[in-house]
């Protein structure tokens, strides 16, 4: 891009004109290192709120004054705590209130979307899931286990889409390509949005309106998405989705996940779910009553009370992403993202006799997030680690992946000209 420079004054000169530049002052930076820390690992853990440590501590407080009837007399009275976090966090992935409810951990929360929502039919022909290759290993681990817990075998009915020979992404025509082809076999499409590897940024208004075409249910892991991508969960019609609240989401490492579930299947008291009693219509929750009445929408697939502190955390960041707004950090995400892959190239090309590095997640920038995948060939592991002892923070995927994340809300561009600074000299 020409209108970038690998200079630290146009480095400079662009964190003067961020319009976000003080939110980097809302966050802690590590300091556990002898050199200055260029942390980029916003995609496997957020950085620490400052204010996280005063919304812990109020309701430790409450816990110490009114032990159990803090859940009526705190400040924020836990018995409701989840749904001070309902209308942030439903701001934050494009959805209605209803269809949002924070709680339990990701793959927690697939589980249970998955029970309600992949229904091999009983004939035995609408039976199989499609999911991306290389998937990130837990979601891989729900899919195949999902598929036993019916009896069926995983080889048959766990279909992956996977690049083509050569090639790093994976083609979203092969992925529509194979719904189609799938038809009235396909019970489930469970990708994704955003591929952990690569940081490849998947169609998922496409993909969703093609696997409702074949009359399939549409979910997605949000992991790598939520807090990164502009999200519009209800507008896409997307069936049910989740996240986790600690990565792009800075809300305390194993946080709090979110669930999204379509308000057209806001209320169904037949549909099939492992319930719990928060879950419970709230109005009649204490009458201890047999036989299970959800909540209306996403709340319904809670199970246990809320997990406080983990929630205080949550909804410390989710303040913040408020007050920042999706709109003002996707746009900072594409720039500062475009300022690091232009630094990456200007790196690679002036050391290309020392090094080759190739740029596995897409240039363009409708198809990724805030997030780089380095592929190091010949030296990748080893410059990895000459960059964790020079103070980059970032992330180490076999066989040769180093991944960075230029987090919009606290990583200034100057941090990512310092990253190159730092890469050459690993290089060298």
């Amino acid at each position: 891009m020409s209108h970038f420079e690998n200079t630290l004054a146009h480095a400079q000169q662009l964190d003067v004109q961020d319009p976000l530049k003080s939110f980097r002052e809302k966050f802690h930076f590590p300091n556990f290192h002898e050199n200055t820390i260029r942390y980029f690992t916003g995609n496997s853990l957020g950085l620490q709120p400052k204010s996280t440590r005063e919304y812990i501590i109020e309701e430790l407080d409450a816990w110490a004054k009114y032990g159990v009837e803090g859940h009526f007399l705190a400040k924020k009275p836990w018995f409701a705590y989840h749904e001070n976090l309902t209308e942030k966090a439903a701001k934050v992935v494009g959805a209605l209130p209803i269809e949002v409810v924070v709680t339990h951990s990701l793959t927690t929360n697939l589980h249970l979307l998955m029970v309600s929502f992949y229904r091999p039919s009983a004939d035995g022909k609408r039976t199989k899931i499609l999911c991306e290759a290389k998937a990130f290993p837990s979601d891989q681990y729900a899919l195949e286990s999902q598929v036993k817990f019916h009896g069926l075998d995983v080889a048959e009915h766990l279909v992956e889409v996977a690049p083509r020979e050569g090639e790093q992404l994976i083609r979203e025509e092969d992925i529509l390509a194979k719904i189609a082809e799938l038809g009235d076999e396909l019970a489930l499409v469970m990708i994704g949005g955003v591929n952990y590897y690569t940081g490849q940024l998947f169609d998922m208004e496409t993909i969703t309106k093609a696997g409702h075409k074949v009359g399939a249910v549409v979910g997605f892991d949000l992991a790598h998405a939520a807090g990164n991508i502009n999200l519009k969960l209800h507008d896409w019609g997307v069936d049910f989705a989740a996240w986790c609240g600690y990565k792009y989401l800075n809300s305390s490492p194993g946080g709090v996940s979110g669930i999204f579930v379509h308000e057209r299947h806001s209320y169904n008291p037949e549909l099939p779910r492992f319930a719990g009693w928060w879950g419970y219509d709230k109005e009649t929750r204490f009458l201890m009553q047999p036989g299970f009445n959800p909540m209306k929408g996403a709340e319904g697939w809670q199970l246990s009370n809320a997990p406080i502190l983990g929630m205080a955390a949550h909804l410390a960041s989710l303040d913040i992403f408020e007050e920042a707004g999706m709109d003002r950090i996707g746009a900072k995400r594409d720039l500062i993202t475009a300022f690091m892959e232009f630094v990456i190239d200007d790196i690679s090309e002036k050391n290309k006799d020392r090094c080759t590095f190739e740029l596995i997640t897409p240039r363009d920038k409708t198809k990724r997030g805030a997030q780089l995948s380095i592929m190091a060939k010949g030296q990748g592991r080893a410059l990895f680690d000459a960059l964790s002892d020079l103070g980059v923070v970032a992330d180490w995927r076999e066989p040769n992946v180093i991944r960075i994340a230029p987090a919009p809300l606290y990583n200034s561009y100057e941090d990512c000209y310092w990253f190159g600074q730092l890469l050459e000299k690993a290089i060298q």
